[in-house]
C-alpha cells in the first residue's frame, strides 16, 4: 500500500482518537512553548480536521508529523504515533541538518536552509511570484501583526499602500530581511491565506 500523505494520515490519527484523547491532543498542542506557538482561539472548540489545517498551516507538512508523533506520544498514545510514522513513511526524527522550527514545505520541499546551507527560504526562491500573485494580502498583515513580525508603526504604513504589489515589496524590505523566523510565519500564513498559490509553487519545485 502506497504511504498516504502527511496530512491524509493525521487527519486519520486525529479522527481515531478518543474524545478525552482529542482533548488532551489539543491541550498539549497548546502548552507547547517552542516557536512558531499554536494560540487558543485556532484550536478550540474546533474538530479533527481543523485541527489537521492548524498543524499544516502552523509548522508545515513535514514539521507537523514530527509535531504530532511527539504529543501522541506525551498523551500515552504510542501506538497511534507509531502507526502514523508507519502510514507516512516518513523518518520520525528530523534530520541532523534540520533544527527545532519548521524546515520542510507541504510537499515536502524545504522552506528553511539548514546551518551551513546555500539552498534559499521558500519565500527568498519564490520572491517574485510571490510579489505579483499574492492578493489576500490584508489577513496576512494582521497575522504578521499579531505574531510581532511587524510593528503598529510598519503595519499602518504597509497597510495604506494602494497596490498589493507594493505591499508585498515593503515586506520584503523591512520585517522579511529580518531572520529566517520572520520568514517561517509570514510562510505559515500564506500557507492559510494563499494556499492554492503556495501548492502551485510547491509543484513546481
Amino acid at each position: 500500500m502506497a504511504p498516504k500523505t502527511i496530512k491524509h494520515a493525521l487527519k486519520d490519527t486525529l479522527e481515531d482518537l478518543s474524545q478525552q484523547n482529542f482533548r488532551k491532543f489539543c491541550s498539549h498542542l497548546l502548552d507547547r512553548r517552542e516557536e512558531p506557538r499554536v494560540k487558543l482561539n485556532r484550536v478550540e472548540g474546533k474538530d479533527f480536521l481543523d485541527v489537521t489545517d492548524v498543524l499544516v498551516s502552523t509548522f508545515t507538512e513535514t514539521r507537523a508529523l514530527l509535531v504530532a508523533v511527539e504529543l501522541l506520544k506525551q498523551i500515552g498514545c504510542t501506538e497511534e504515533a507509531t502507526r502514523l510514522v508507519k502510514e507516512t513513511g516518513q523518518p520520525s526524527k528530523p534530520d541532523s541538518s534540520d533544527t527545532a522550527k519548521p524546515s520542510s514545505g507541504a510537499a515536502g520541499g524545504s522552506t528553511m536552509a539548514g546551518a551551513g546551507s546555500t539552498e534559499k527560504h521558500f519565500v527568498d526562491k519564490h520572491k517574485l511570484e510571490l510579489i505579483q500573485r499574492v492578493g489576500n494580502i490584508a489577513p496576512i498583515l494582521d497575522e504578521l501583526l499579531d505574531d510581532e513580525v511587524i510593528q503598529q508603526e510598519l503595519y499602518d504604513k504597509i497597510s495604506v499602500i494602494p497596490i498589493t504589489q507594493d505591499k508585498m515589496r515593503a515586506l520584503y524590505s523591512t520585517c522579511l530581511k529580518a531572520s529566517n523566523k520572520c520568514k517561517d510565519i509570514f510562510y505559515a500564513s500564506l500557507q492559510k491565506n494563499e494556499r492554492y498559490l503556495i501548492e502551485d509553487l510547491q509543484g513546481k519545485e
